[in-house]
């Protein structure tokens, strides 16, 4: 078997000699039966960006002046509360929190952690609330560029393969998994996973996706911490870190739910291709990959298999406006349910996730995103649901891994 090392592939990438092509790129060339061989690549880059319910921050900021209180008990982020700790900072004036993305406002139902790591690395003012052990309450303004460690840790992302979910019963069912409540029985699907394009699907067995290893989080350069929690062999994910100071806010964000706000995050990470097994892994196709379909009740109980091919093949990746068709509703459905607040009066594609909820949901047919069917054995029936919430996002998944190609490329990210 073929083999190079890692110090060799980064002397060819800083002489300007190697090959570097992202996963879609191998794949596409793999659609074409145009396999490319071990002496035509050197690293593959890879992406993903979706829904990371583990994503957290950890952050140090100032609420007073030193001797003002002595230490925290409470504290809120634009009502995002934070959990003060765990050093006391005791009369520094100062508060060490940790803030789950998965947390939401004391006073906006729709907005969370997603939308607050959001609005802190886009450099917007945030409200500060805290009350001291004593019961002294102090109100104060912060941004970015004013704290000092902002650092974002996520604890369980980028999973290799995860599940899409239907509801199979008469009554309708809140959860994380779906932008409203889903109805049923078998009306609507959503789903998770980039495909191809995925980290771990390109390098199953943690070759070289290992603790230690670079990667880009939110357009942030990281580190992988090691394998994230409830990873398995069969089902692996990673724990990654990264400084929010240098993050991109287009790669991360609030998502709402049917069981309140979420957030979204991307990673981009590098594969070297150090033998010829390495590269045989990246050689994927969304058709082969496949996506387990289980009820949104339990999420344990499959009731059945379909592929990424089903999901992503010939769809749209955003949607289409047409405000001829639409209607000015008073209680507009899709502005109500766009899980990242992207349509007021029109579609801002820079926040919009491509979920297709407003092509689902407007009944006036203002916009248009192909979804697509997805067809299914279940038992001894064939059922055919409609897709309808993608929780992941294509678009962004393939400019984070564009980006860390260039950076690779330009010398401004090294493997080692």
């Amino acid at each position: 078997m073929k083999t190079r090392s890692i110090i060799e592939i980064s002397q060819k990438i800083k002489k300007g000699k190697a090959t570097i092509l992202t996963a879609e790129e191998i794949s596409n060339l793999v659609r074409e039966g145009e396999e490319p061989s071990f002496n035509d690549v050197d690293v593959v880059t890879t992406g993903t960006c979706g829904v990371m319910s583990g994503t957290a921050a950890i952050i140090h900021v100032k609420v007073g002046e030193p001797g003002s209180f002595k230490k925290a008990s409470k504290i809120t982020l634009n009502g995002v509360p934070g959990f003060p700790g765990p050093c006391p900072n005791e009369w520094l004036g100062s508060v060490d929190l940790i803030l789950y993305g998965t947390s939401h406002s004391i006073n906006d139902p729709n907005y969370g952690g997603g939308f607050l790591f959001k609005d802190l690395v886009m450099g917007e003012e945030i409200e500060i609330e805290m009350e001291s052990i004593s019961g002294k309450t102090l109100k104060t303004t912060t941004n970015i560029e004013e704290i000092g460690t902002a650092q974002m840790i996520g604890t369980r992302l980028a999973f290799k393969n995860y599940t899409a979910f239907v509801n199979p019963s008469n009554e309708s069912v809140a959860s994380i998994f779906h932008a409203i409540n889903m109805e049923g029985p078998f009306k609507g699907l959503s789903f998770s996973g980039c495909g191809e394009l995925n980290p771990l699907q390109n390098d199953p067995h943690m070759k070289t996706l290992k603790t230690g290893g670079k990667v880009l989080l939110a357009g942030s350069e990281g580190i992988i911490l090691g394998q994230g929690t409830r990873s398995t062999d069969l089902k692996p994910n990673l724990m990654i870190s990264a400084d929010m100071h240098t993050m991109d806010p287009y790669l991360l964000g609030g998502f709402k739910t049917a069981a309140g706000p979420e957030v979204f995050n991307s990673v981009a990470a590098a594969i070297p291709i150090l033998n010829e097994d390495i590269l045989k892994d990246t050689f994927i196709l969304n058709k082969d990959i496949k996506l387990p379909i289980a009820d949104i009740r339990g999420r344990h109980e499959v009731l059945g298999f379909t592929d990424y091919a089903s999901v992503w093949d010939n769809i749209m990746e955003r949607p289409v406006y047409d405000q001829d068709e639409c209607e000015n509703c008073q209680s507009c459905l899709v502005r109500e349910r766009c899980p990242t607040g992207a349509y007021e009066d029109l579609v801002n594609l820079e926040t919009c996730f491509g979920c297709g909820m407003c092509d689902y949901s407007c009944p006036y047919g203002a916009f248009e995103i192909k979804r697509g069917q997805i067809n299914f054995q279940a038992g001894e029936s064939m059922v055919k649901v409609p897709m309808v919430c993608r929780q992941s996002d294509l678009k962004r998944a393939r400019k984070t891994a564009e980006e860390l190609k260039n950076r690779i490329l330009n010398g401004s990210f090294s493997l080692i």
